[in-house]
């Protein structure tokens, strides 16, 4: 199988395709204007792009890596955060500035609902693992929106930090963990009452957090510190068992977009204004090397198959 990363240049308005064999780009796709957030069919089959000062989302074929569709709405305004259910039948895409959540049919590629939040910057989309609920972070109204995913409908929001952006639940289904740009901080919660568990400091505006597939680390993007954090999901010192920033790794400027390979043994990450991506030894907890691509990149996805 071939493993490749999916780069999204924004600001010049191309995707790389990244060859993880030889860190080359081996091919570069143009795209609809600004393209932001990137998500892959389970399948790998499709990718998804959210354009958003073009206002469109673009529907790529992972065989030819031609754009095939071009999906646009009168509420697309700043289409941003992507999410698929488990079965990846429906796309969740979350548009910053009209506040709205747009449920797509991935057969059809055709808009089947779209949800107000009544927030204020409706800005990613984040799964439960079991695929049950999305959770929505609201960058303006400091808090998180919860659609139940059987429903199609909100049951709740509930308050975080200032600024929530980077969202996960942890792969035990048990906490969520959420990143607050606005006063460097992150937020471990009980997923069942919203109660704050632990808080921790982290780098300077946190804005992307995902977690290795085995969830014994979380890493967390630092935009303005240029750097990521590494969260211990589980540290044991003491008696005690906690989450815990154990290290945080430089990297280039203006961290964003992580994402991890399957084994969990490499993440990468866009760095949007040294136009590169990191690629972070997973075992050493250090960046091995750089990968030049396009004109600040940022959504990154990886795909292999």
């Amino acid at each position: 199988m071939a493993e490749h990363l999916i780069v999204l240049n924004k600001d010049e308005d191309t995707i790389s395709i990244v060859n993880l064999e030889t860190n080359e780009i081996e091919r570069t796709i143009e795209t609809d204007h600004n393209p932001h957030e990137v998500i892959i069919t389970p399948d790998g089959k499709k990718t998804y792009v959210a354009c958003s000062l073009g206002n469109k989302l673009d529907v790529i074929d992972n065989d030819t890596y031609e754009i095939v569709k071009r999906l646009e709405h009168p509420d697309f305004n700043f289409p941003h955060g992507l999410g698929l259910t488990k079965d990846g039948k429906k796309l969740y895409l979350a548009s910053t500035y009209s506040e709205k959540v747009f449920i797509i049919n991935t057969e059809t590629d055709e808009i089947e609902k779209v949800i107000p939040t009544f927030q204020k910057w409706s800005h990613m989309i984040s799964f439960s693992p079991d695929g049950k609920t999305v959770y929505v972070p609201n960058i303006g109204s400091h808090n998180i929106t919860v659609i139940d995913v059987e429903t199609e409908e909100i049951v709740n929001h509930f308050p975080v930090g200032p600024g929530p952006e980077g969202v996960a639940v942890h792969p035990n289904g048990e906490l969520l963990y959420v990143a607050n740009q606005d006063d460097d901080t992150l937020f471990v919660m009980d997923i069942n009452s919203y109660k704050v568990l632990h808080k921790r400091r982290v780098g300077k505006v946190p804005v992307r957090l995902v977690f290795s597939p085995d969830g014994k680390y979380a890493l967390i993007a630092n935009r303005d510190s240029s750097d990521v954090s590494v969260i211990l999901t589980e540290q044991k010192i003491n008696d005690q068992v906690r989450p815990w920033e154990i290290k945080r790794i430089p990297v280039g400027s203006w961290a964003g977009g992580i994402v991890f390979n399957t084994e969990g043994t490499f993440a990468f990450v866009a760095n949007n204004k040294t136009n590169d991506i990191s690629v972070i030894n997973m075992t050493t907890l250090k960046e091995e090397s750089r990968i030049d691509v396009g004109i600040h990149p940022d959504g990154i996805a990886y795909l292999k198959r």
